[in-house]
């Protein structure tokens, strides 16, 4: 039984990632019995600390830093197009005219809410961005929709989910249709370090996934709709670094990047 940790996250992440390892492992260990853990753990060191509790595989961004540097083995094959890293704002719906003129050093000196032990709150940070870190997606959400923060920025694979799935409690927020937050954000594979093998037959299935289309199809299936609902490509970008990044993918951007 392999046991996959699939917390911390939102559901519709939970629904892709479960997927696309269900898929990779079907075209090498067919008959494979895989656990769907989705434990939330609410400090960073309880999340950074699962495969010592029996976790073999997780997806997480690349060089999260909640990680140990040799407590996991990285396949540095990016699974979401980058998606993740191109942040839509969520904000009041009565500040849509503000947010749609806003200039990048404008925008630093708003509040951005982040659940706390989230891997970009330090990215943000970095980039000189007002950062409020605490509490959960639920209550930074809250936090905005009550004006005790100016903003969220959620990944364009999540932000319309997010904002449809917290409705009751935050009817007033909206998805920004004017601006995007960009910064390279891949999704990747960890594996336990010892699970050398689990990793190679992860590696070659999504090699096979890629080639048949079936990887595509998925993204397709689970994002397509979305990603151009929110017309990516018409949007202003501020673009922002990634300090973290491992050297495998130190020169990485997203396909889905207006050009």
């Amino acid at each position: 039984m392999v046991q996959f940790w699939n917390g911390n996250k939102s559901a519709i992440r939970q629904e892709f990632e479960w997927k696309v390892l269900q898929l990779a492992l079907q075209q090498t260990k067919p008959n494979q019995l895989i656990n769907n853990d989705l434990t939330d753990h609410p400090n960073a060191e309880d999340e950074g600390r699962v495969f010592a509790h029996g976790t073999d595989v997780l997806v997480t961004v690349a060089g999260n830093m909640k990680f140990a540097q040799g407590s996991y083995l990285m396949l540095p094959q990016p699974l979401c197009r980058g998606l993740l890293g191109c942040r839509l704002l969520i904000v009041h719906k009565s500040r849509l005219k503000e947010f749609s003129s806003l200039g990048e050093a404008q925008l630093k000196k708003l509040s951005i809410g982040i659940p706390a032990t989230w891997a970009d709150a330090e990215l943000f940070r970095v980039n000189q961005y007002h950062v409020v870190e605490q509490g959960s997606l639920e209550e930074r959400l809250i936090a905005v929709q009550n004006r005790e923060c100016d903003y969220m920025a959620l990944g364009a694979n999540e932000a319309e989910a997010i904002v449809a799935q917290f409705a009751h409690l935050a009817p007033d927020l909206v998805v920004e249709p004017t601006l995007m937050l960009y910064y390279p954000f891949p999704l990747v594979f960890y594996c336990h370090p010892e699970k050398h093998d689990l990793m190679a037959n992860i590696a070659q299935g999504l090699e096979l996934c890629m080639a048949n289309g079936e990887l595509d199809a998925l993204f397709e299936q689970t994002y397509g709709s979305d990603v151009r609902a929110v017309n990516l490509y018409q949007r202003r970008v501020f673009h922002l670094t990634n300090p973290i990044l491992p050297s495998e993918l130190a020169y990485y951007q997203s396909e889905l990047l207006p050009t």
